[in-house]
């Protein structure tokens, strides 16, 4: 029998160290770790405390050489931002790791863990941990130093609508609110006939602008005006001007149209009411109840204007009520409304009850009105209308009255008003008695109509008490079940005052 011998394994010797004599196994450098350590420091060099520079109010972080960008706290991007800080230092070692330690969040403290490698003594690899700590300096940068002198703009955008009533300028209002397109703005300014809003940019002036457009039928222009101009570099300075014209038409106007637009859009009657404005003007036929949509170009083209001023509403009371029957419609007419129903009304003013003047017309209000109901329309049989298109129709085509909507207690209605709206915060003239009565009329829509509130952010009022989604007349309101939680972001879990993290 024969006996097969393994190779035995070639084994490594061991030596000693050179400093302190324990055995180790060879290297170049004929030193243990820890001697080495002691002789020679990798991260010599190296600075052990930097300083970052951090913006309180827009909560950015200074990249140099005049860059700001946008970090959260332990994200790679700010990680990237620290680590550029000390590049030119970890040119001398390979870095290994990176990673952030743990900070309070208001220490002002950010501290990173590095681990890096470095060939020392005869080729010796040697690697060593080690933690840079950062020192966050508040430092206010150039475009909030701009917001902070106030006067300083680059860009406006001037809305202007030439009406009396402004519905539209505040349901614009919760559309910018909602879509947050107030964030940008250096300053916003009321004044007369519309709002400024002032930028710090062109570009945030060319968006508010391009979402106008898709939001209220209006037509716009702009204009720039050199400021400077460096004839080294090149460089040239300008302030821009952006006008927006919003149509000159709101909600429950009565508007004559031409004979030409009249027949285009249906046949239908060329007197018709406005029931909402959004990115269209959409209108209703109160003797058929044919309705239409009209949008910014059709109507620079086909312009038109509102037969009555909103002060110029009077109060009728409803004497008796008739529904109609559909009728087949004629050859090319449009869609009729499905959400209102045709009735034939004799009415009365509130202010003739002493008299037997009594008008007879045709609404759209008949899902409505029933006989004791108050209603407020115009009256155009006792008017001079100085229309260029009503002055030249056939007076048996122009009713006597048109009925806007049903009339309701306004102080009942306030009292009971569970919910409430956002402002933007701008600069104003002061609000008047007239503004107070149009913003009310504006919460009445909102409450009537339910295609107006989808597009609007309502919050419910703590302050007033729940109670049923409808009053002992019947006033339209709004369910719970559209209205939002206000959140105040003011308190911690703790109860105590909250904080940002890196700002105090």
């Amino acid at each position: 029998m024969e006996y097969l011998k393994e190779p035995v394994a070639p084994s490594q010797g061991n030596i000693l160290c050179c400093q302190c004599g324990i055995l180790i196994p060879p290297n170049p450098a004929n030193m243990c770790v820890a001697c080495l350590r002691t002789q020679v420091d990798i991260t010599e060099g190296i600075p052990k405390q930097v300083t970052v520079h951090f913006c309180k109010q827009c909560e950015r972080y200074l990249q140099p050489p005049g860059t700001w960008v946008q970090c959260a706290l332990e994200s790679r991007e700010l990680l990237t931002l620290c680590l550029k800080k000390i590049k030119a230092s970890l040119s001398k070692v390979r870095l290994i790791e990176a990673s952030f330690v743990w900070t309070e969040p208001h220490s002002r403290r950010l501290k990173i863990k590095l681990t890096v490698q470095k060939e020392v003594m005869n080729g010796a690899i040697l690697q060593q941990v080690f933690v840079v700590e950062y020192v966050v300096q508040p430092q206010m940068c150039d475009d909030c130093h701009r917001v902070e002198a106030k006067d300083f703009w680059k860009a406006v955008v001037q809305v202007r609508q030439k009406t009396l009533h402004k519905k539209t300028f505040y349901y614009l209002e919760q559309l910018i609110l909602k879509h947050r397109l107030h964030q940008n703005t250096l300053r916003i300014k009321e004044i007369h006939d519309g709002l400024d809003f002032y930028y710090g940019s062109k570009q945030h002036a060319q968006k508010m602008v391009d979402f106008l457009q898709c939001t209220v039928p209006s037509r716009s222009k702009s204009s720039q005006r050199l400021i400077s101009h460096d004839i080294h570099s090149n460089a040239y300075n300008y302030k821009s001007t952006f006008s927006v014209e919003i149509i000159p038409i709101c909600k429950d106007n009565v508007v004559c149209l031409s004979p030409k637009l009249a027949q285009s859009l249906g046949n239908m009657s060329q007197i018709c009411v406005c029931i909402r404005v959004t990115s269209t003007i959409h209108l209703i036929d109160p003797n058929t109840l044919q309705i239409a949509d009209i949008d910014g170009n059709t109507y620079w083209r086909h312009p038109f204007n509102s037969l009555f001023h909103p002060k110029q509403l009077e109060e009728f009371i409803v004497i008796d009520t008739t529904r109609v029957q559909e009728r087949k419609q004629g050859a090319g007419a449009g869609m009729r409304s499905n959400k209102h129903t045709l009735a034939e009304a004799w009415v009365q003013k509130t202010s003739e009850m002493n008299t037997d003047n009594q008008y007879f017309c045709r609404t759209h209000l008949g899902h409505l009105l029933n006989p004791g109901d108050l209603v407020l329309g115009f009256d155009l049989a006792n008017c001079n209308l100085n229309d260029e298109f009503a002055n030249k129709m056939n007076p048996h085509n122009v009713p006597d009255v048109v009925l806007i909507k049903k009339s309701y207690d306004r102080t009942k209605r306030q009292r009971r008003r569970n919910w409430k709206l956002k402002e933007l915060e701008r600069d104003r003239e002061g609000m008047d008695t007239d503004d107070e009565r149009q913003y009310q009329d504006f919460l009445e829509d909102l409450e009537e109509d339910e295609a107006i509130r989808r597009n609007v952010n309502i919050y419910k009022d703590s302050k007033i008490p729940v109670e049923s989604d409808t009053d002992d007349e019947g006033a339209p309101r709004i369910s719970l079940a559209e209205m939002l939680e206000d959140l105040h972001i003011s308190q911690d879990a703790t109860g105590g005052e909250g904080s940002d993290m890196v700002t105090q």
